[in-house]
């Protein structure tokens, strides 16, 4: 019985002294989940990578937006239209060449009502602006993003709240453009202001409005003919998402 005791004893010796505590007293002790990055941006590393295209149209879009105060970016979901031009917005703003990024969106419900939301304003227009938050937390991390929305560097932004506006030193992503009436681009593309680029996204053939109210497609027809502005159009074979996405926007 005894024997049985020591070799328990000394098992456990065993099993603790290759175990890490993580508190040390009353204090975290050198790693822990909940406080590892506060001091330092280890943790942040992750996000920083640079993008490459995953397709040639995708390398067309992200030579557009480089040479161009203004881009149209038109494809179905999955081509990374949205990501690109977030991405784009992220380099710009780390290289210093803008001073803020303005991100805006129309808040436009797919297909169902959600009803009246609780909250404030920002609370609100969360769920109709996650893409947005989902995009820059994968390109800079959620601690960036928080730090940036709060002293103002970020904005996010509905539609309804960017008239009367002159966006200047900003790189401007309008997302979800094809929910937007012609009357609504019009304004948006009419808020370029010095020194800042803009890019419009969307897929014409994804609208959740009514028929025929969608100004998108009629936008870029029109503006591929001004120089200066860039309509990259991109198709199925530019999914990056799993393979049968490509597959089922073939046949739906």
């Amino acid at each position: 019985m005894a024997k049985r005791t020591t070799r328990v004893a000394h098992a456990a010796r065993s099993v603790d002294s290759k175990v890490e505590p993580l508190f040390v007293g009353n204090s975290p002790a050198t790693w822990h989940p909940i406080y590892a990055g506060e001091d330092d941006d280890s943790r942040e590393q992750s996000y920083v990578r640079k993008v490459r295209p995953q397709s040639e149209n995708q390398r067309v879009l992200m030579k557009a937006i480089e040479s161009h105060n203004l881009t149209v970016a038109l494809g179905p979901a999955g081509t990374g239209k949205t990501y690109l031009a977030v991405t784009a917005a992220v380099e710009a703003l780390e290289e210093g060449q803008i001073d803020r990024i303005v991100l805006s969106r129309p808040a436009v419900e797919a297909g169902e009502s959600l009803g009246f939301l609780p909250g404030d304003m920002h609370e609100k227009l969360a769920p109709y602006l996650r893409p947005l938050y989902d995009a820059l937390n994968e390109r800079i991390g959620g601690k960036r993003v928080r730090q940036y929305i709060a002293d103002g560097t970020i904005e996010i932004a509905p539609i309804a709240y960017m008239r009367g506006r002159t966006l200047n030193n900003a790189f401007v992503v309008i997302d979800e453009a094809q929910n937007c009436t012609y009357g609504q681009i019009k304004m948006l593309l009419t808020r370029l202001g010095w020194h800042s680029t803009m890019v419009l996204t969307g897929d014409p053939d994804q609208s959740d409005l009514l028929d025929g109210l969608s100004g998108l497609a009629d936008i870029a027809r029109r503006l591929e003919k001004v120089a200066g502005v860039a309509v990259v159009r991109l198709t199925d074979a530019d999914i990056v998402r799993h393979p049968l996405v490509a597959e089922m926007l073939t046949v739906l």
